[in-house]
């Protein structure tokens, strides 16, 4: 979903071809989304507890540059799932693992409101930038939920509505627009899962991205664990 046009209609950082490369063709995570990977992997190794042969999840994956990072800090005794419901970063992800010979990576096509893994395959999940998009949450957060293992742990990395922008279609309106509050996130993945905190201006060095107007709230995480 990162890096891509959505399946809902919605476009996050939109991936362009480069020369040559036909629309059709897998593509690559940017420089700047491998970078941006590698800083925020390097975070989450201490938020979500994670130790080389862990088993992670990489829900709405797009290009693959956070399944990337995860792969090579789990180690070939750990394991990825790479999810996503776009058919370009399903392909693009595909071709990732291929190239880089990700052995430990295991491409899946996820669905709206459904983590489409294995019940208690995970000790850890990431959405980014995804959960703001899902049409029915409450169905989502329990799939979330059933795919973590006891005492596992969830990130939610999202960003409060932008101002003056409109929900995507099907979403709930309490989203307040296109984000979605950090407190909608915890009483939502609240009711199933333990809040363990929530941290603002996540963003690397604490400013919007480029292209976005400074008056954009920066991105936040948001870290749940399953009970034991």
């Amino acid at each position: 979903m990162r890096g891509i046009v959505m399946a809902w209609g919605l476009t996050i950082a939109t991936a362009v071809p480069g020369i040559g490369q036909s629309p059709g063709e897998p593509l690559r995570p940017t420089d700047d989304q491998l970078r941006l990977s590698a800083i925020e992997v390097a975070r989450l190794v201490t938020l979500l507890e994670l130790t080389p042969g862990m088993t992670i999840a990489d829900i709405g994956a797009g290009l693959g540059a956070w399944t990337l990072q995860f792969s090579r800090w789990t180690g070939p005794s750990g394991r990825v799932w790479a999810t996503d419901i776009d058919d370009v970063a399903l392909r693009s992800l595909r071709a990732l693992v291929a190239q880089e010979q990700l052995s430990n990576v295991t491409v899946v096509v996820g669905a709206p409101a459904a983590t489409n893994l294995p019940a208690e395959c995970c000790d850890a999940i990431l959405l980014r930038n995804v959960y703001h998009y899902v049409p029915d949450p409450t169905a989502m957060v329990r799939s979330l939920a059933a795919s973590l293992r006891p005492g596992g742990r969830l990130a939610i990395v999202d960003f409060p509505p932008r101002p003056n922008s409109t929900v995507a279609s099907g979403v709930p309106a309490n989203r307040g627009g296109n984000g979605i509050p950090p407190e909608i996130v915890e009483r939502e993945l609240g009711v199933l899962l333990k809040p363990v905190t929530t941290i603002p201006a996540w963003a690397p060095e604490n400013v919007p991205p480029p292209g976005l107007p400074q008056t954009f709230a920066p991105s936040y995480v948001a870290i749940f664990r399953k009970g034991t």
